[in-house]
């Protein structure tokens, strides 16, 4: 095949597309997903069919190349002038085959993972499915106030000149709202080092075809931030930790791997604008800690890891106190690479609602195909590892509904006790009552 292996890299496995073309146009109804199936149907009809004429062309050349070497008669230069011309016809067939696998290459770009029959179906985030919830929301017997008077309060943030510094969406964290910040951080950490997960800190800047591999471009470009040198701004740790192992082949024995990241994220925020304009909810540049593991490739042990992911989440969940429900995203509301996914959300009082917190996914072999992450099984074949991820904890939006879920009537925040080691403190009290003390 010679230069043309962009297909060796695709997301999905272009031999099981083919052989299962009923089952991918189903998975694009499933998702309300526009994707033009019969036009990678002609593609890569026409890329098959220029790659058998180019092999037996460059087949012919050898033969043509092997007479002329040995020819010592006078044809010798009718044999040349053939061979000549023979070769500018196949150099016009490889870059037409060039261009078609190119433009194969594209599209299998754009064709999303096949969901889980389990997902169900729906057209948007309205029709997730709750699995379970824990906590009764807090009756309070005073009038509540929103995270945003609680952050004007008690000093922890300003916006305003966030603004100013950083342009739509930027802000400050300051005195308590970063101790209360680094203790989260700090807390999520030892809890999944506990668990066995291998602490990491990421790169912020990430090379463009990690992007690619990982399935974030080129489909949502627009919500990245590009920066010079082909270089783009993590908007996970998801993306540099499935980066960490690209081409390596692992032993099965060292399976699953386990990593908890510490990372800053860069979010456009596209399509969001006028969404959650005010407040800590919903920002372009944040802080996550986020669990990812590559296990074996097997549905069932994605599946063991799935929920025990999810768990490790809902234990911190937990242990901030927080009202939460589990849901499970409907087909319409799956994100691109994902096979399955759940949403943790807890409890906004000041919304009366449950909001998202957490995301974990199952992304089968979907990114590991194109990094080329493999590992060597017990019957000796070569396969692609799966992978996951999952939210330990992303800030400043969970401080939304932990301010929220904690306040007391004179403004306070009572700091859950998981977190005091780290804050040094119980209470965060407002600025008012700290001039006195």
């Amino acid at each position: 095949m010679g230069s043309f292996c962009y297909i060796l890299k695709s997301v999905l496995d272009i031999k099981f597309i083919r052989e299962n073309l009923g089952l991918v146009k189903e998975s694009l109804l499933r998702r309300r997903y526009n994707f033009d199936l019969e036009r990678f149907t002609r593609v890569d009809e026409s890329y098959r069919s220029l790659l058998t004429e180019v092999e037996s062309m460059r087949a012919h050349q050898n033969k043509i190349s092997d007479e002329f070497a040995k020819d010592t008669s006078e044809n010798k230069s009718k044999i040349l002038s053939e061979l000549k011309t023979f070769k500018e016809n196949l150099q016009k067939k490889e870059a037409d085959l060039k261009r078609t696998d190119a433009e194969l290459f594209n599209l299998l770009l754009q064709i999303p993972n096949i969901p889980d029959p389990t997902v169900p179906e729906g057209q948007t985030e309205d029709d997730n499915v709750e699995i379970r919830k824990w906590g009764e929301p807090r009756k309070f017997t005073f009038k509540i106030k929103d995270h945003n008077e609680l952050v004007n309060l008690l000093d922890l943030a300003d916006l305003e000149r966030g603004a100013k510094v950083s342009g739509f969406r930027g802000y400050f964290l300051k005195g308590d709202g970063v101790l209360l910040s680094f203790a989260l951080w700090q807390f999520a950490l030892d809890f999944m080092v506990k668990k066995g997960f291998t602490p990491f800190i990421t790169p912020s800047l990430v090379k463009e075809n990690i992007f690619v591999e990982t399935g974030k471009l080129p489909i949502f470009r627009d919500d990245f931030y590009a920066a010079d040198d082909n270089l783009y701004l993590s908007p996970t740790a998801e993306v540099p930790m499935m980066g960490y192992h690209e081409n390596e082949i692992l032993s099965e024995e060292e399976l699953p791997k386990k990593y908890v990241a510490f990372s800053p994220c860069y979010r456009r925020e596209a399509g969001s604008y006028g969404k959650d304009e005010r407040g800590l909810y919903r920002k372009h540049e944040f802080m996550k800690v986020e669990q990812i593991v590559l296990c074996k490739a097997e549905h069932q042990e994605s599946v063991k890891w799935h929920e025990e992911l999810t768990g490790f989440s809902e234990e911190i969940v937990k242990a901030l106190e927080l009202p939460y429900h589990v849901i499970i995203n409907s087909t319409g509301d799956l994100p691109f690479g994902a096979v399955k996914m759940y949403d943790i959300e807890v409890w906004i009082p000041s919304e009366n609602r449950y909001r998202e917190s957490h995301s974990s996914s199952i992304i089968h072999d979907f990114q590991t195909r194109r990094l080329k992450i493999r590992y060597k099984s017990a019957d000796g074949k070569m396969r692609f590892a799966h992978s996951l991820n999952n939210t330990a904890i992303a800030t400043p939006r969970i401080l939304q509904s932990l301010l929220e879920n904690h306040q007391n009537e004179d403004g306070s925040v009572t700091v859950p006790e998981v977190l005091q080691k780290y804050m040094g403190k119980d209470v965060i009290t407002p600025r008012t009552q700290k001039n006195i003390q």
